[in-house]
């Protein structure tokens, strides 16, 4: 069962323990694994992060720390692929709201399980999703 779906940056920041993820968006995930409870990242994510660490924004590592934590059957956090539910749900993520297209995908994603997204920018915030930092 999905607790919520992480974007991008905070699913970086966890895996690294970095102080840029909220106090209660950490809190979240470390319940959400404790209730043996999972929080999705969007396939869009790992095409990001390897486009961060092409740019030199994340550490290199950041792609193989995720993979490792994926694979991991005790990790919290679980692959959600972009499919065709998720496409129908991005039809319903306003573009003026959120008009980056790797967020509007991991908005979609949250939409579509109907759960929470985990994410300190600011347009997803102010959108009608339901976010967690």
């Amino acid at each position: 069962m999905f607790a919520a779906v992480a974007d991008t940056h905070s699913v970086i920041w966890y895996l690294a323990q970095d102080s840029r993820l909220s106090y209660a968006a950490k809190l979240f995930i470390d319940d959400a694994m404790q209730n043996g409870e999972q929080v999705g990242i969007s396939s869009i994510s790992l095409v990001e992060i390897v486009y961060l660490i092409e740019r030199n924004r994340i550490p290199a590592e950041s792609l193989s720390r995720l993979a490792a934590a994926i694979a991991s059957p005790r990790s919290v956090l679980t692959e959600v692929a972009l499919n065709m539910d998720v496409v129908r749900a991005l039809t319903n993520v306003d573009s003026t709201q959120i008009p980056d297209m790797p967020d509007r995908i991991i908005a979609a994603t949250a939409a579509y399980l109907r759960v929470p997204l985990i994410s300190r920018d600011t347009k997803i915030q102010l959108s009608d999703l339901e976010t967690i930092w």
